[in-house]
């Protein structure tokens, strides 16, 4: 890993992030009477994009909405400026990982035509995310935000309207709370950007299709399993190297389940709910390779996992994988919209580095530079905890980029325990465990799923 490049400028990078605050800052006070620093920062959008074919576009719907008189095509114009610019961003971050990694990059993904939708749910969807783009955050209140509730009532039923509804949904969710927006100290302005600018685009027919490429037959090799935890929902994605049957190059794919949770039921007790529909994770947990044969899978790398066309195989060492097999993968693709900053999580693999911490963060100095780790991200699911990867000599993790830097989310480590060398990893209790600490939250989570069965139980009943 060639950390110093890292650390290096990205030339262009800040200017367009400068542009996308801009345009967020307007959407703060709101465009239905924007003010001459709305206006500036619709400006700065139109700009930022010259050159480009969405130029024109922009430019008028930059001009509408600085005179108050934008419509829907406008709004999605704007929205696909912002969304243009942050994927820029992306790819010149992923240009300088791939340059420090080493790794070969997957061919970028043509989309296919967009199959048939709701054509008025979907406009449906395009007026109100209008509406919150007129008020601004700073002048929602409970009436603008309940708008969404019958649309994503309706979307629901339809598979291919559900990735909008669910969008949809957790953003009126979030406004909700934050209710009236005028009384707000801090506004998420990024975040809120973000999620109204993707639900925004996701309203133009067959944007929100994913087409499913094809089918894959060969060895699966773990390398470690990322935990992503809300109040009511939790994903597990496992990271891992596919070797082709075909003898053709390895590449980096993706596992994913996510199930709804009750709030009670956290740490270790997480793997109840997740490991019924995904027999991977107990493969990973035994330290397993899988074989799978016609595992469908998507042109970014993300396998549509079904357990009946896979099957546990011999014995895999998941740093035996990184050491040998990893430097050697292809990245894979990124669909148009999921090419944003956040989304970046590059599997890496680190050793020989001296681990430091202080009373802001822990780093790993690779080659004499520092790579600040973000223990932040370890679940508490898991055997892996931040003093051990204070203590490690080795470390497969996600790279991330992240408050403007670039930062290691810690999959496992090599350390040593007792004068022994073991290794932990953050995924290592998702098969079950005999580990203490596991078998109490397990048991915990047991009780509390029990409970609330039988109250719903009662509930359906009545």
């Amino acid at each position: 890993m060639r950390a110093d490049l890292l650390a290096e400028n990205i030339a262009g990078l800040d200017e367009a992030l400068t542009a996308v605050d801009a345009f967020d800052r307007a959407l703060v006070t709101g465009l239905l009477r924007p003010q001459p620093a709305q206006a500036a920062g619709l400006t700065e959008l139109a700009n930022a994009v010259a050159g480009t074919p969405l130029a024109a576009r922009v430019a008028e719907a930059a001009e509408k909405a600085a005179a108050g008189s934008a419509g829907e095509d406008h709004f999605v114009a704007l929205a696909a400026a912002r969304t243009a610019l942050l994927g820029s961003v992306h790819d010149a971050l992923m240009a300088r990982v791939a340059e420090a990694s080493g790794r070969p990059r997957g061919a970028e993904a043509v989309p296919a035509p967009g199959g048939r939708q709701a054509a008025n749910l979907l406009a449906a969807a395009r007026s109100w995310l209008s509406d919150l783009a007129r008020s601004g955050w700073q002048g929602i209140d409970h009436e603008t935000v309940s708008g969404a509730a019958h649309v994503v009532s309706a979307m629901l039923p339809d598979p291919a309207l559900r990735r909008l509804a669910t969008l949809l949904d957790g953003l009126a969710a979030e406004l909700a709370a934050s209710c009236p927006g005028s009384a707000l100290e801090r506004i998420p302005a990024r975040r809120w950007g973000d999620l109204w600018s993707r639900a925004m685009l996701l309203t133009v027919p067959g944007v929100a299709d994913v087409p499913v490429t094809g089918k894959v037959t060969g060895r699966l090799l773990p390398l470690g399993i990322d935990v992503q935890e809300h109040a009511t929902a939790v994903q597990a994605q496992v990271h891992a190297v596919f070797e082709p049957a075909d003898g053709t190059a390895p590449r980096l794919v993706r596992a994913s389940v996510s199930v709804p949770k009750p709030d009670t039921v956290v740490g270790a007790g997480l793997w109840q709910l997740l490991r019924p529909h995904m027999s991977l994770l107990a493969a990973v947990s035994d330290g397993r390779s899988m074989d799978l044969t016609d595992m469908p899978v998507t042109a970014e790398g993300d396998l549509l996992w079904s357990d009946e066309h896979a099957r546990p195989s011999a014995p895999a060492d998941a740093f035996a994988t990184a050491r040998v097999a990893l430097p050697t993968a292809t990245d894979p693709a990124t669909a148009p919209m999921d090419r944003h900053p956040a989304r970046i999580a590059v599997p890496v693999f680190l050793e020989g580095y001296a681990a430091q911490r202080d009373d802001e963060a822990l780093t790993f100095t690779v080659a004499g530079h520092p790579l600040t780790v973000d223990t932040d991200r370890i679940p508490t699911a898991g055997p892996l905890t931040p003093e051990a990867v204070a203590a490690s000599g080795a470390c497969i993790g996600l790279l991330r980029w992240d408050a403007g830097t670039y930062r290691v989310q810690p999959l496992a480590v090599e350390t040593t325990v007792r004068k022994k060398a073991v290794a932990i990893h953050a995924g290592g209790w998702a098969g079950g465990t005999t580990d203490k600490a596991g078998v109490r939250a397990e048991k915990a989570a047991t009780d509390a799923v029990a409970v609330l069965r039988e109250r719903a139980g009662r509930l359906l009943r009545k």
